[in-house]
């Protein structure tokens, strides 16, 4: 029986170094380490955060499969702006640059290989691409056309080689796109080092001109918050309130303006009910990063515009950051600037595996280098440490010392930065020295209210301290300032933390076992999941944690928990030492 071809609708992009012969030439060694790293450090990345998989390479050439030509040509995008960065520099006749082409059609798979006249075309549009550029099938266009706001140049039919058809081309290149370039425009501002954002006045939607004023009153309030969180660069309301009432298109707002990310929404009344729409959106690439929507009833105007102001700064703040992640990721180390090595830092500490907090301090120790004022990295530094030193990755003694001294340091220089005072608070946690730690927790929020974080760093220390019904009211918080947080597996510890101590062993093996979906490679999730099912009569699921526990910690024992663990009364800590005895962690 004959076998039946496997055939798929695929986004395809073919790609190749241009000039690839001479560059062997000139440097053999050199050009292949190169293009190793390019494929490691920029493709590789860009291929796992646009779901894209890798069909076929050869030599100079990749041939990659997308299921979405969105997806294919948001990667190809990112790829060569990361590939304009990584050689800046760099002369010109040694650098790296693809030609990429990219079609959407009917392939033939072939094993991991894909065949077929979709992936003809789009090899022979890899050959119409500027160097460093993008040359899209008319058939691609149209799905991307107005999804991704991307200056496409019409570059007319084409009779392709061994393509029985014409094709329409559509090119993009770094020379003609504003958002790969360094210098700004004359009369334009350059972008600043760190994250950059305008709020558009949000649009009154509604019949009702008194909305104009609730309008314009979450406008301001979104931009005092934004104002407060610190690292990010803010326009001035004054600034924004004269683009009220123009149709501006975010990108071009964006480049006006000299800032990267862009806040626009609406409010829109009807009867006694309000409902305020929101989106970020990447103004350099068009990218949409978050949407959501908020309806409420209008009992208290003021609480109302409170209310959805700190909903939308708090989801904004991670969003932000996830997005500066991925924009720096693709850059080697020795290129990354203070800023760039404190956000990879954050994200390789949220991590929290022992080689991701190894890697974290590295880049904080970085940033501090480059930047001796940092209060940030000195922040992030410390909490960073004392978080390895909690997971017996660091001799405690060693460790918190120096962590008190970034923690100190971070203080002195930026009194108002709220990492300074969130690695204060951990320092304390470490000492059981808990009204210092609450009261360093809620200085980080006082100074700013909006950071999730603060608010589940001051629930946990609440919890530890015994007050499990205030911890519930801060970790709740955190949880709702920011529900797709980095740090939310941090907040399902929280919670086992306070229902462990309340004595409700089942709700704190759950929170336990939640958090430990999201980061499986964290200590002490395994600590609190393995004590709370011994508690709770759940043995079975108590060993198979503890398994995975001491496989995590090798040298972990009953007795070090018992002695080290950051309860305040050591009567929870006997407890957790008597669930883990009871679910068969070793003496």
């Amino acid at each position: 029986m004959t076998e039946r071809t496997q055939r798929r609708l695929a986004a395809i992009v073919a790609a190749d170094v241009v000039g690839y012969s001479r560059l062997i030439g000139i440097d053999e060694e050199g050009t292949l380490n190169a293009l190793r790293a390019v494929r490691r450090d920029i493709v590789g990345p860009a291929l796992a955060t646009h779901g894209g998989r890798i069909a076929n390479t050869a030599g100079d050439s990749l041939l990659l499969e997308f299921p979405s030509v969105v997806d294919a040509v948001r990667c190809a995008l990112a790829v060569q702006q990361a590939m304009a960065e990584h050689h800046a520099g760099v002369p010109e006749d040694r650098q790296i640059k693809f030609r990429v082409g990219i079609n959407v059609g009917d392939v033939v798979a072939d094993g991991d290989d894909l065949l077929g006249d979709g992936v003809n075309v789009a090899a022979r549009l890899e050959n119409l691409a500027e160097p460093g550029g993008i040359a899209l099938s008319d058939d691609a266009y149209r799905h991307v056309r107005d999804r991704l706001d991307m200056a496409w140049q019409d570059a007319g039919e084409h009779a392709l080689k061994n393509i029985a058809r014409s094709i329409q081309v559509w090119h993009w290149s770094t020379h003609k796109n504003p958002s790969v370039e360094k210098a700004a425009a004359p009369g334009v501002p350059a972008l600043p080092d760190t994250p950059s954002i305008a709020v558009l006045p949000f649009a009154n939607r509604s019949s009702d001109p008194d909305q104009e004023f609730f309008a314009d009153g979450v406008t301001d309030d979104i931009v005092t918050a934004l104002s407060k969180l610190r690292g990010f660069f803010v326009i001035a309301r004054n600034t924004t309130m004269a683009y009220k009432g123009e149709a501006i298109n975010p990108r071009d707002l964006a480049r006006d303006l000299g800032v990267r990310y862009v806040l626009h929404g609406s409010v829109r009344a009807a009867g006694n009910r309000v409902r305020v729409a929101s989106q970020l959106t990447d103004a350099l690439n068009g990218t949409e990063l978050w949407a959501d929507r908020y309806d409420r009833a209008m009992d208290d105007v003021f609480a109302i515009q409170d209310e959805i102001t700190q909903a939308v700064v708090g989801n904004i703040e991670p969003e932000l950051y996830a997005a500066e992640h991925a924009r720096v990721r693709q850059k080697p180390p020795q290129n990354l600037d203070a800023w760039e090595c404190f956000i990879r830092g954050v994200f390789e500490y949220s991590k929290h595996t022992n080689e991701s907090t190894k890697e974290a301090a590295d880049l904080l120790a970085r940033a501090v280098q480059l930047d001796s004022n940092y209060a940030q990295a000195y922040g992030l530094g410390a909490v960073n440490l004392a978080w390895r030193a909690f997971q017996g990755w660091e001799d405690p003694e060693t460790a918190f010392a120096a962590a008190t001294r970034a923690a100190q340091q971070a203080i002195l220089c930026d009194p108002q930065e709220p990492w300074a005072y969130m690695a204060n608070g951990f320092v304390n946690v470490a000492g059981r020295q808990n009204a210092k730690s609450v009261a360093a927790f809620q200085n980080a929020i006082d100074i700013s209210p909006n950071v999730a974080y603060a608010h589940g760093l001051l629930g946990a220390s609440h919890a530890l301290g015994g007050r499990p019904d205030i911890a519930l009211e801060c970790i709740d918080r955190a949880m709702r300032l920011s529900p797709r947080d980095i740090f939310g597996e941090e907040y399902h510890l929280y919670y086992a933390f306070t229902h462990f101590q309340a004595g409700r062993y089942t709700e704190a093996a759950v929170a336990a076992e939640q958090a430990i979906e999201l980061r499986p490679a964290h200590p002490v999730l395994y600590i609190m999941a393995t004590a709370s099912h011994g508690l709770a009569g759940a043995a079975d699921r108590g060993q198979t944690t503890a398994a995975t526990l001491t496989a995590l910690v090798p040298d972990l024992s009953v007795a070090g928990v018992e002695q080290t663990f950051i309860y305040v009364d050591p009567a929870d800590n006997a407890r957790l030492a008597k669930g883990l005895r009871q679910a068969g962690l070793p003496e």
